[in-house]
This record gives C-alpha cells, sequence and structure tokens, in this order.
C-alpha cells in the first residue's frame, strides 16, 4: 500500500490496512503530527473498538476491548528513555500475547520488535494531505 489521502479518507485507509496486514502488530513511524494517532483510532474504530481511545503517551500502553471482546494495546514510547524501561514493564509479553498491537514511535524499541510486524510510514504533505506506506 502506497498513497495520499486526507482526514476525510482515514476509515477507508483504516479498513485496507486491517484486510492487507501480515501481522496484529503494527509499526508506525512518523514525526510529530503525521497523523499516527489519528489513524490507530481508526483503525481501533474498524476493529469494533466503541471506547474513546487517545495516545497513551505518558502510560506508555493502553487497552482496549472490540464488541467481541478481543483486546488491543496502543504502545506510545516516544517519551521512553531505553529499551530496557520496555523490557521492564513487560513489552515483550504484549507482543507475544498474539493480539493487536499498534506502536507509535518504534525506533525506540527496535531491537523488541518482531521481524515480521507490519511497518506503516506516514508524512505529511501540502493541503493535510497524508502520504502512507505499508509494508
Amino acid at each position: 500500500m502506497n498513497q495520499t489521502y486526507t482526514l476525510a479518507d482515514v476509515d477507508a485507509v483504516a479498513k485496507e490496512i486491517v484486510q492487507l496486514a501480515k501481522s496484529k502488530i503494527l509499526l508506525f513511524y512518523g514525526g510529530m503530527g503525521a497523523g499516527k494517532t489519528t489513524l490507530i483510532k481508526a483503525i481501533a474504530k474498524n476493529l469494533g473498538v466503541d471506547d474513546v481511545t487517545s495516545s497513551p503517551t505518558f502510560s506508555l500502553v493502553n487497552e482496549y476491548k472490540t464488541r467481541s471482546g478481543e483486546v488491543i494495546y496502543h504502545f506510545d514510547f516516544y517519551r521512553i528513555e531505553s529499551e530496557a524501561e520496555a523490557y521492564s514493564f513487560g513489552a515483550e509479553e504484549y507482543l507475544d500475547s498474539g493480539n493487536w498491537c499498534f506502536i507509535e514511535w518504534p525506533e525506540k524499541v527496535e531491537n523488541l520488535l518482531p521481524l515480521d510486524a507490519c511497518i506503516i510510514r506516514l508524512s505529511v504533505k501540502s493541503n493535510n494531505r497524508r502520504t502512507i506506506q505499508m509494508q
């Protein structure tokens, strides 16, 4: 997947990500304001999350449940100081759980990430458009 989209298209992009993902671990790369959290909210909604979703910037991980009872973990490693910090709160157990895991700022914990994780790169274009590349 490689496309440009606007906020009006984010739900369709989220649906396509869910359909194309070969792993339940999604790594979101992109600078501040690239739309990582907005896209994750749309993906969670597409998977059946009715609760309010937000970036876990200070808690490091949020847990959401879908209507069917499936668990989704949403990580934000922006403020993490080291991979050891992620390891100490059990990040590997979350990643090995078989549940959906959405990870913002994965470059902070690269040695903890599975090799088969789905990589999503976001960048900002002009006129409030975003480009997404999914591997």
